[in-house]
């Protein structure tokens, strides 16, 4: 499966800019989206969208950055979008959904759990519900399956074969990591499980990384469980094994350079 990798939200931090690494593949099914990062919609309205976190995250919010924008610029429809795997559903994780309305939204049944069946109050505070009023079809995953690499994870074989859904909670209740089969090597969506790639390479990770990483999370010790797992999966593969999280700029720019 030919993989491209797309910058869908670039955000500014006081200390940092960040990307919205969104993963855009090609099966034989149409195109899966994983994630979504920002949309139309959200440019249209963001203070109804995406709340009181664009105050901190302060988000360009550039049309030419949103996924519908750039896939249609690589020739493709908004058509051609069939699914859309959601690590969770953070706004800008999520935002871009509506621009593909007959997509099928794919998410841990946790995730679905804490932010559209039973929210805690601090869920309800946290998720946008207008982010999937428009009624997509939801398929919830349970938090069981094969091993991928030690991970409990499930093959997504209603999407496509070597796409693979890894339950990976901490960052929200039901957030996960999503690995793809790119022929030459796997890809390795890690969503916000962490945010610097500090956590895995062992280089430093910056002080507000590190206070993001504490503030947002819903459990913090399962995170950095999660976190040093990953850890150890870094440093026991090789080059068949490209990991990324969302939001580093320079994850996203060595996949673009070695895709």
């Amino acid at each position: 499966m030919k993989v491209h990798h797309l910058n869908c939200g670039t955000v500014r931090l006081p200390s940092a800019r960040l990307v919205c690494h969104v993963l855009a593949i090609e099966t034989e099914n149409g195109l899966v989206l994983v994630d979504s990062g920002f949309g139309l919609a959200d440019i249209a309205d963001p203070a109804g969208r995406l709340g009181i976190s664009r105050r901190f995250n302060r988000p360009v919010l550039d049309p030419a950055e949103t996924a519908v924008r750039q896939l249609e610029h690589l020739g493709f429809r908004r058509e051609d979008v069939r699914h859309v795997i959601a690590t969770h559903l953070d706004g800008d994780h999520i935002g871009g959904l509506a621009d593909f309305p007959d997509a099928t939204l794919h998410l841990t049944a946790a995730e679905a759990l804490g932010a559209i069946h039973e929210p805690s109050w601090r869920e309800r505070a946290r998720f946008r519900p207008g982010q999937w009023a428009h009624g997509p079809t939801i398929v919830e995953y349970a938090a069981d399956g094969e091993s991928w690499r030690g991970f409990t994870a499930q093959e997504m074989t209603g999407i496509s074969p070597g796409i693979v859904l890894i339950p990976m909670p901490g960052h929200t209740r039901g957030h996960a990591a999503v690995a793809v089969d790119a022929g030459h090597r796997w890809v390795l969506h890690c969503g916000d499980a962490f945010l610097h790639p500090g956590r895995v390479d062992g280089s430093t990770v910056p002080r507000a990384h590190a206070l993001a990483e504490y503030l947002l999370a819903h459990d913090r010790t399962v995170m950095y469980a999660n976190q040093a797992r990953l850890a150890e999966l870094y440093r026991a593969s090789g080059p068949d094994l490209l990991m990324v999280c969302a939001h580093d700029a320079g994850m996203l720019a060595h996949a673009v350079a070695t895709a």
